[in-house]
């Protein structure tokens, strides 16, 4: 990969904050998490590394840390490269899943914005592969989408993201279409499903963070094997 010339989509460094409350403090809060548990040369993956943003957080916040990243986007790693910068010689990017990851072990792990893009189905084997790359103790911070799915709520809290990613007064048509888009393409769980998949999977200490409209967020600990 090359960042001689700029991605397509850079769109997207602007649109992510638009979409999810406190992106920032969020990339902020990660950091301190991580930081609690893990060595001034810690070494972390970065599940979902596209785009680069919290990778360039991280790595502007420790300068000792380096990162391996994977993600299946080709173009989303050709924007991360180029978000990272100067960063980049301290972060190997892995086009792919957590099977393309290296086996590790690492200090921490991380993956902010991806999960609700993981089938059901996929999510206990992401989640078991990424606690085998991970030393006993080590810290994993998670971020998606995630709200009751039992009905109205579900619905309720389908329309108020679709609403939020919009400006007030937009199209209700369009509204609707990124609505039924949101419903149907991604894979969104409960809370309580969410915690109860990281507990079968081998981490403990499971702790809810961050909560920010149709957002949450936690902080798990690898178990012993």
């Amino acid at each position: 990969m090359s960042s001689a010339h700029p991605p397509t989509n850079l769109a997207y460094l602007e649109t992510a904050p638009r979409q999810v409350p406190g992106l920032h403090g969020l990339h902020r809060m990660t950091s301190m998490l991580l930081a609690e548990r893990t060595p001034h040369d810690a070494r972390v993956l970065v599940l979902g590394a596209g785009g680069g943003m919290e990778t360039k957080a991280l790595a502007d916040a420790h300068s000792g840390w380096s990162f391996d990243g994977v993600d299946p986007s080709d173009d989303m790693l050709r924007l991360a490269e180029w978000t990272l910068g100067a960063h980049a010689s301290r972060v190997r990017l892995h086009q792919g899943l957590v099977d393309d990851a290296p086996e590790g072990p690492f200090d921490a792990a991380v993956s902010l914005l991806t999960f609700h893009f993981i089938p059901r189905e996929e999510r206990l084997e992401t989640l078991s592969k990424t606690r085998q790359r991970l030393k006993p103790g080590a810290p994993f911070v998670l971020a998606h989408i995630s709200f009751p799915q039992t009905e109205p709520e579900r619905s309720v809290w389908l329309a108020r993201h679709a609403a939020y990613g919009h400006p007030d007064g937009a199209d209700p048509a369009l509204l609707e279409r990124a609505r039924h888009a949101l419903g149907t393409r991604l894979t969104i769980l409960e809370p309580a499903e969410e915690e109860a998949m990281l507990r079968d999977t081998g981490f403990s200490e499971v702790s809810l963070f961050y909560a920010a409209f149709s957002f949450k967020g936690w902080v798990a600990y690898a178990r012993e094997p």
